[in-house]
Parts: structure tokens; sequence; C-alpha cells
């Protein structure tokens, strides 16, 4: 009756299982994969979340299993250099950004958990179907499958919902919330083996939705055949759709149109496209902010509170902030109703600000201006085009909105 019982072992649940561990707080996780495997691609993490996750002396892992990024570079769709600015330390900042695959993530976080917690707080093949509370505790229901037959129950002293996306709870106390809202693009995602390009660590968005727009990072070093493993997403605006899922196989033959005549000196894209073992197929869709996310002694985090339109490279991020002031206000209050009162009130308007602002004006607004004023044609100077004080504050208006300018990572 004294754990924690968090639902789901993705990001948010295992971040949130580590934090809880350190303050002191015994926590439970049930996930319902049979098997948690290294499965996705691409993610980053920037320095707001890595501040978190070197706190749990996790940065010397990350930084051998991920990129350190020092760079964000625009080009239109010609391949002209539009704005390019440091990232993480190489920008002044304590904390590194990390581009990561997210399996080498999730692994990093389980064996962490596993190790400091303790193998038996986390059970498999566990899939939660419904929460009910009293005055003294939590119950969680769990089924053998989305569609199964109810096999079990947890007793507990909070039910913390980290299941994602498809969230069960979030449906429990949102039943006509209706279907995610569709912004009218959609991506592809994929890793490929390639030359390094640029710094090595650069971070390179590309186009605009409306002929095509890629977003293309590295995520492991080189190996001794001097490749490494990047990740790319192509982005297009698109009326059809297929209902949301990660792992949602996705075919080349569908998008790689637009990106055809896309070679440039410092990489082709064509080929890296094609180069890929696998793609993904994802539609860009959020949904409206709650109104609330805490019910007594029941709440949500991460994806299940605030699923957002993936631009800005701050899902993550933010469900790792989630876990951090959620354990602060277990922490810090007795009563668990007041608790997860105090953790929505911090987080609630917060994310609803990201997930409005990823809607309209995320860093990569800064290819949008310059696809409108150009009217998508080359330019001779980019300063003919739009200032530098206009790119920087683009750029610098996001980091601040979501929480990770230098001013505020300093003062927190």
């Amino acid at each position: 009756m004294d754990d924690i019982i968090i639902v789901g072992a993705g990001i948010g649940g295992l971040t949130l299982g580590l934090t809880l561990h350190a303050a002191g707080i015994p926590c439970r996780i049930f996930e319902s994969t049979a098997e948690i495997r290294a499965v996705g691609v691409g993610i980053n993490l920037l320095p707001h979340a890595t501040k978190e996750l070197a706190t749990l002396g996790l940065e010397g892992d990350l930084a051998r299993a991920a990129i350190s990024t020092q760079d964000a570079t625009f080009f239109n769709r010609f391949g002209q250099l539009i704005y390019q600015e440091p990232l993480g330390r190489a920008a002044g900042y304590d904390h590194p950004q990390f581009s990561i695959h997210r399996g080498d993530l999730q692994m990093i976080l389980l064996e962490a958990f596993r190790t400091r917690v303790g193998q038996d707080r986390l059970t498999t093949n566990q899939h939660c179907i419904a929460v009910e509370q009293g005055e003294s505790g939590v119950t969680v229901h769990f089924s053998d499958g989305p569609n199964g037959k109810e096999r079990g129950m947890v007793r507990g002293r909070v039910a913390i919902a980290c299941d994602g996306i498809n969230s069960a709870v979030r449906r429990q106390f949102f039943p006509g919330e209706g279907e995610p809202r569709y912004s009218g693009v959609n991506m592809w995602r994929g890793v490929t083996r390639s030359k390094p390009i640029l710094s090595g660590a650069s971070m390179v968005r590309a186009g605009w939705l409306s002929h095509g727009k890629m977003v293309i990072y590295p995520i492991r070093a080189a190996d001794a055949d001097g490749l490494q493993l990047m990740n790319w997403v192509a982005e297009i605006e698109t009326p059809v759709y297929r209902k949301r899922d990660w792992n949602r196989p996705g075919s080349i033959d569908d998008f790689i149109g637009p990106f055809a005549a896309w070679h440039f000196d410092w990489l082709d894209v064509p080929a890296l496209i094609r180069g890929a073992d696998s793609v993904l197929e994802f539609p860009m869709v959020d949904q409206d902010p709650l109104p609330r996310w805490s019910f007594g002694r029941v709440t949500v985090l991460g994806d299940a509170a605030h699923p957002m339109v993936p631009r800005g490279s701050n899902g993550a991020g933010q469900a790792i902030l989630d876990a951090r002031a959620l354990t602060s206000a277990l922490r810090d209050n007795n009563d668990p109703v007041a608790a997860l009162a105090a953790y929505e009130k911090q987080r609630l308007e917060a994310t609803t600000r990201i997930v409005l602002t990823n809607r309209s004006n995320p860093p990569d607004a800064i290819l949008r201006e310059v696809f409108e004023r150009t009217r998508d044609q080359p330019f001779a100077r980019i300063d003919d085009v739009i200032s530098r004080d206009e790119l920087v504050a683009l750029s610098e208006g996001y980091k601040r909105i979501a929480g990770y300018s230098k001013d505020a990572l300093r003062a927190s």
C-alpha cells in the first residue's frame, strides 16, 4: 500500500521510478509489453532534460551512447545555409544536448532502474485497463492485452499513468475526448549508417512542409568504418493519414519524390533515405490541452498528459521534467492528493504553452519565414531575406517557452 504505482516503463515512467527511488519513495512499475526492447529511432534531449538525468548520475552513460550535439543548422531546399547556432555546452550551457537512439535511452534508464530499485520492482505483460481509488489508496486493474480479459490488480498509495499517447487512464477520466488533432503534416522516420556531415554533431533542418522538410542528425558515434548512425525525419503536408502508432512501418515510395533533387555538396538526401533498413510512418498529431491532470490519488505524466506535435525536440524532455516535479511534490507533501494537485499546478500550464507553440512557432518556424519571404526561390544573400536578429529572436523565443533558455536553467 505504500508503493507509488507507475503505469508504463517508457522514458517518463522509468525516469519517474528513478527519481522517486532517489528521494526514498517506494514505487513499482507495470509495463504492458511482455518484453522491453530497444525500439524506435532518434530523439533529442535538451539541456533542461539532461540536467535532470545528470542529477540521477546518468550523464556518463548517456554520453557514451549518444552524440553530444554541437550546433543547429538550417537550410532551404536548395541546400543554402539560412542560420546556424551552437547547442548544448558549445552554446555555454552547463549541460549538454544529446542526440540519441530512443531505444538506447530506454535501455540506459531500464538498466539503472533494475540495478538501483530492483528487478522485482518492474513487472511486464501488465496492460492497464482501469484505476479505482478510495480514501486510503488506489487499485489498478490489468489485462493480458489491449482487448484481453482482466488478469489481476495491484494496490498502492498513488497511481501515475505514464502509458503514453494511447493512455487508458487518460481515456478513463476523459472518455469523450475524441480523436487526436491532425496538423496536416505526415512524417516518415528512419536511421541510416552514413558518413558524418557538417560538424559531425549537427542537427540539420531543411526545406519546408509544403514542399518537403527534413530533420537530420547523428545518434551514435562512428564505428571503425567511419560511419555514424544518422537519424532522419521527412515531413510533408499530407491530407490523408493513418491512426497514430509509433511503430507503424512506412514506404519510401510514398514520400521520397519531393526530396529526389536534394543532392547537396554536404549530403545526398535521397541516398540517405534509401539507405535505411526500415522506415516508420507517423502523423504529426497532438491533443488539446486538458483542463486538469489529477483526480484524487491518480494523475498522468508525459505523453499521457500532454501529447504534442513532435517539433522542437521536446516530448521526452517534458516527461523527464514532469518526473522531477512530481517527485518533488510527493516528497514535500504528506497528503498524496495535495501532492498531485501541486504537481499539476506546476506543470500543466507550462506544458500547455509548449503544446500550443509546437503547433505554430517551434524552432523550424525559421524555415517557414524564409520560405514565405523568398516564395520558395534561392536567395543571393540571406541577410537580404531576414536579419540575424530576427533569426535569433525566433530561436530564443522557443527556448524561453520550452523552459531551456540559459537564464531559466541557471535560475532553477
